[in-house]
């Protein structure tokens, strides 16, 4: 596997965030947003996907999002102001010094890179990963389950629809009380402001996922969408090589 640089960029409130880098310096250069209750090394290191990347030439930059990861976690709520994490992610993105670069998420990070390029932010193009139309519109409903799941942290017992979530936290060392706080600054896009997001977009989706809807529905929707499917759910997709795969050639066409 290739080298893994670390470096730390201050975003929004001085929330220190760190971003983990793989690729050769003179590759071209992609960042990847990991999802909810992850890190950039579970969603794409751990499983060969960034790998993959860089072996068709990239620069990975992966940032852990805050509460995530290696990044801090502050619990002041003023650290979470609405579209937080697009803040950041402009943060990141000026710090590196990013001006010819792609962008892509998976689920939470899908989001912040939809509602990133409608803030401002212009990849040459762009991948939503594990996201579908009425994911990126129906935020409310994914928050307040996230939000239970926190709130009934400890006392979830298999089979209840929280316990996924319960166990992820767990596995991840989630830090509760600044992830609530990150929930609530989360933004619906409503299916109107889709055609703003104009570049070249891949949306790709395991077959079996569609907690965050259709992702062929999203493609359809976008003025210049294209839709993949790989193995899996939820969960399991971004452990299939598949969806590195699917990325670098559409990132390489």
């Amino acid at each position: 596997m290739s080298e893994i640089e670390s470096r730390i960029v201050e975003g929004f409130a001085d929330t220190k965030l760190v971003v983990h880098c793989m690729g050769e310096a003179s590759g071209r250069p992609l960042v990847l947003l990991h999802g909810l209750f992850s890190s950039a090394h579970v969603n794409w290191i751990k499983y060969g996907n960034a790998q993959i990347l860089v072996d068709a030439g990239f620069r990975i930059y992966m940032p852990d999002l805050r509460a995530h990861g290696e990044s801090e976690a502050p619990h002041d709520p003023r650290a979470y102001p609405e579209d937080v994490l697009v803040e950041d992610l402009k943060s990141i993105i000026a710090e590196l010094e990013l001006k010819d670069y792609d962008l892509g998420g998976f689920s939470l990070g899908s989001r912040t890179s939809a509602r990133g390029v409608l803030a401002g932010l212009a990849p040459r193009r762009l991948i939503l990963a594990g996201m579908g139309l009425s994911g990126l519109s129906g935020w409310a409903r994914r928050s307040a389950h996230f939000v239970d799941a926190i709130d009934r942290f400890g006392s979830i017992e298999r089979g209840d629809p929280a316990f996924v979530a319960q166990a992820f936290m767990k596995t991840m060392k989630i830090d509760r009380e600044a992830a609530r706080l990150l929930l609530g600054s989360v933004d619906d896009t409503a299916p109107s402001e889709l055609a703003r997001i104009t570049m070249p977009t891949l949306c790709v989706c395991g077959a079996d996922d569609e907690d965050n809807g259709k992702a062929q529905e999203l493609a359809d929707a976008l003025p210049d969408g294209h839709y993949a499917e790989t193995p899996g759910n939820h969960m399991s997709s971004v452990t299939f090589k598949e969806m590195g795969r699917a990325m670098a050639e559409f990132l390489l066409d």
